[in-house]
C-alpha cells in the first residue's frame, strides 16, 4: 500500500483551510497537487477530527490482523485436507 504523502495533521489542516473559504485550486498549488486530490480529501477524511482518525487507523490495523490469522487458519486447513 502507498504511503500518503501528508500526515494526518497535514491532511486535516488543508481541509480546515478549504473548510474556511480558501479555494481548492490555491490550496493544490500551495501543497503541489491536483485539486482532484483536494477534494478526494475531502471526500475521504471530511469531518473528521483527529481522534476519529486515529480510531479508524487502530480499527483498520485490527481488522487487518484478524484477517491475517484467519487466512492462516484456511491454509493450514487446506494444506491438511492435501
Amino acid at each position: 500500500m502507498k504511503k500518503s504523502m501528508f500526515s494526518d495533521h497535514q491532511i486535516l489542516a488543508i481541509l480546515k483551510q478549504h473548510e474556511a473559504g480558501i479555494p481548492a485550486a490555491e490550496l493544490a498549488h500551495e501543497h503541489s497537487v491536483s485539486t482532484a486530490l483536494i477534494y478526494r480529501l475531502r471526500s475521504k477524511h471530511g469531518g473528521m477530527d483527529a481522534a476519529l482518525m486515529n480510531e479508524l487507523k487502530a480499527e483498520n490495523a485490527r481488522l487487518k490482523k484478524i484477517y491475517v490469522k484467519e487466512r492462516l487458519v484456511a491454509e493450514l486447513r487446506k494444506e491438511a485436507l492435501d
